[in-house]
């Protein structure tokens, strides 16, 4: 006798695509909201024309305002210096741009977390991320000691979250030591693990930060060593990150869901200004930049792990939104 067996079901046979609206919104993952956001604000001291949006102290109120009011919970502050040197020393002084951003922030939306950029880039005379010696060789030593003493600067006009951004070995723990020892233990450091790209450009011709060395900074990882990536990030986490920054977004989803795998840290894509700039293109009839795959784009970098992406559509993105 011959036994006539079915086919087992398949999710095919019951597709969300063929259900009623209903079904398909009670079957859909977690959305994107605007507390998965980061808003990047590049602090000036005028309101010159330049190829990424800036903002003034004083105009940074308003703006924080506005992302309270949408479920914004954080800022990302990057601030230009008018006076350079070869030290980078002024980026410690309590009154500097970065120092008076900061303060606006807090003062206005103290419940808004304030992440911070402790880099030299902004305050060389020669564009470099680090201090060099009398041959123009990396000064290491000097580059870790005034880093560490930015972060106790930036804790102290406020800032939650500092991040070292050089990529130089040792000024992940030198913050930590430094946060530690001058009572700002709770701020947290979260470091950038960077890949080279030509999508930092806007940004860097915005800030006065392009190195005249050079297109690459000397201690950025080449896009071909994801190993070298995932090794110089967990070496971060062990000088004691609390978190990780990894940028360009748009170039390191591999990298977030790997180190998803090996750690613990939470873990904010930066989607940098070439990729605002790229994915959010302006309509020249409106002046209005269209987000809406700034907003898919988003949503994936959530769905691979992202803790939040910082970015410079976060507002725009909030208001779509909403």
């Amino acid at each position: 006798m011959s036994v006539t067996t079915q086919s087992p079901r398949t999710a095919g046979a019951h597709s969300p695509l063929r259900s009623r609206p209903a079904v398909r919104a009670l079957l859909e993952g977690p959305a994107l909201t605007p507390a998965d956001l980061s808003m990047v604000l590049l602090v000036t001291e005028d309101q010159v024309a330049r190829p990424m949006p800036t903002v003034t102290v004083n105009d940074i109120p308003a703006v924080v305002r506005e992302c309270a009011a949408l479920g914004i919970r954080s800022v990302k502050v990057f601030a230009e210096s008018s006076k350079r040197d070869a030290t980078g020393e002024l980026s410690v002084d309590p009154g500097s741009l970065m120092a008076r951003a900061i303060r606006a922030v807090k003062d206005t939306e103290p419940a808004v977390a304030v992440m911070t950029e402790t880099c030299l880039c902004s305050y060389t005379d020669n564009g470099h991320c680090y201090v060099t010696d009398h041959q123009a060789r990396p000064n290491l030593a000097a580059t870790v000691d005034v880093t560490s003493r930015q972060a106790v600067a930036h804790a102290e006009a406020g800032a939650d979250i500092v991040g070292p951004a050089s990529m130089v070995l040792g000024t992940t723990r030198g913050a930590r030591d430094a946060l530690d020892q001058s009572g700002h233990g709770a701020v947290s450091v979260m470091p950038h693990v960077i890949f080279w790209s030509s999508l930092y450009d806007g940004f860097r011709r915005t800030m006065g930060a392009s190195p005249k060395a050079g297109v690459n900074r000397e201690f950025q990882i080449n896009p071909t060593r994801p190993d070298q990536f995932i090794d110089t990030a967990m070496r971060m986490v062990a000088d004691g990150a609390d978190m990780l920054l990894l940028e360009p977004g748009l170039f390191t989803g591999d990298m977030l869901r790997d180190l998803k795998a090996r750690t613990l840290a939470p873990l904010f894509p930066f989607s940098v200004s070439g990729e605002y700039t790229t994915l959010a293109p302006l309509d020249p009839g409106t002046g209005e930049r269209d987000v809406r795959t700034l907003v898919e784009y988003c949503t994936t970098l959530r769905r691979a792990g992202a803790a939040a992406t910082v970015t410079y559509g976060a507002v725009e993105i909030a208001r779509q939104l909403s």
